[in-house]
């Protein structure tokens, strides 16, 4: 069978889709709903073979399609779902974040118990070849994580049509859409759930001196977060995105009574400078308490795939499973209740951020931080 894409959305995001999708065997794209001119026109170069429609219901209404990408805006995919459940339900991939206010948390939860076709939340964090092996030697490797730790040192925000990533309202927040791919990640790794939230953040440095239609933007640009899990293990986020000189964006650390394991993950590669030569290779080390001996191995990505998009490979793997997922060969491995959990955390987080107190987002807890948050504003 062949997967025919419907695509909602082709800026930056969009298009790295595109690229992965022309990779992947048996999976084209047969239809495209991207309202921006400049967006619509690199699309059409990066899918030719696709026909551009003027609306969602138009792209629904499009027979071929059997599978469908959104890659709008955050503060428009809920309501996209919510159409096309009402409309034609296919299986659908689509980006983080699922919404952007607490309050919205009901609605997916009513989408989820009744959509007929899988829903997979783009959590493509998960599929970077290092990440991946560092889960999955995790367990073997600390005897059981007991504290983990996340750090991303990267460049600022990029420019998105319209400005929609400068300001809260449209993204939920930093923590919440830069920031869930991390929470998702904490989830995976640990096994649990989440019961306590603490975090700091504001914006120190980027974004500071423009201005859009009379307004600054007020997305964060640092943070700290720690959150406990009720497995007892502990974890925390370091974000800094003012800090594209590193060598590695991405680090994770996991540690437990036998070991330590962690992984570096490089940028993009368009981002590293020429002069400094070949952009680092990944890497996973694993540190045993005894015999002690850190063993580093180096996990390089297919250049072809890393030319395909800015998350080292993962884009494409992610595309594959999903393949899997839509024909009935495998599960929907980031669910809405995946995805509803990762915005949860950014949520609380960025509460706590804001009034300077922990967030309990226990069962016992939830109804209390969900009376008093409303939106994720700076």
């Amino acid at each position: 069978m062949m997967l025919n894409y419907g695509v909602i959305g082709c800026g930056m995001m969009g298009q790295e889709h595109l690229r992965n999708i022309a990779l992947l065997s048996n999976a084209q794209v047969g239809a495209i709903f991207e309202p921006d001119p400049v967006m619509r026109q690199r699309a059409a170069e990066l899918a030719p073979e696709a026909e551009f429609v003027n609306s969602i219901d138009d792209l629904l209404s499009f027979e071929a399609i059997n599978c469908l990408l959104i890659a709008s805006p955050n503060h428009l995919h809920l309501k996209q779902l919510e159409q096309v459940a009402a409309v034609r339900p296919l299986p659908v991939l689509v980006e983080k974040p699922l919404f952007t206010v607490l309050d919205e948390m009901r609605r997916i939860e009513a989408l989820r118990q009744s959509y007929p076709a899988p829903i997979w939340v783009a959590m493509e964090y998960r599929y970077m070849p290092p990440v991946a092996r560092l889960i999955n030697e995790v367990d073997e490797a600390t005897g059981g994580v007991r504290m983990l730790t996340i750090r991303e040192h990267r460049f600022p925000f990029l420019q998105k049509v319209g400005h929609w990533n400068r300001f809260n309202h449209q993204t939920g927040g930093t923590l919440v859409e830069k920031c869930c791919h991390f929470f998702d990640l904490m989830r995976h790794i640990l096994k649990s759930d989440p019961v306590r939230v603490m975090a700091s953040g504001g914006q120190a440095v980027n974004h500071l001196d423009e201005v859009y239609e009379g307004r600054r933007p007020d997305i964060w640009d640092n943070a700290y977060v720690l959150v406990d899990f009720a497995s007892g293990a502990r974890a925390m986020l370091e974000l800094c995105m003012f800090a594209e000189g590193a060598r590695y964006q991405e680090e994770i650390s996991a540690i437990g009574a036998k070991g330590k394991i962690e992984c570096k993950v490089p940028g993009p590669g368009r981002f590293w400078p020429e002069h400094l030569g070949e952009p680092p290779v990944a890497q996973v080390i694993v540190s045993p308490r005894d015999p002690k001996g850190p063993r580093r191995i180096d996990i390089p990505v297919d250049p072809q795939l890393l030319e395909a998009g800015d998350h080292n490979g993962s884009t494409f793997y992610q595309h594959q499973r999903f393949m899997k997922a839509v024909l009935g060969q495998g599960q929907t491995e980031v669910t809405v209740s995946d995805g509803s959990w990762a915005v949860l955390m950014g949520l609380a987080a960025q509460h706590s951020a804001i009034t300077g107190q922990a967030v309990d987002i226990s069962p016992a807890g939830f109804a209390a931080f969900e009376n008093t948050s409303c939106v994720a504003v700076g």
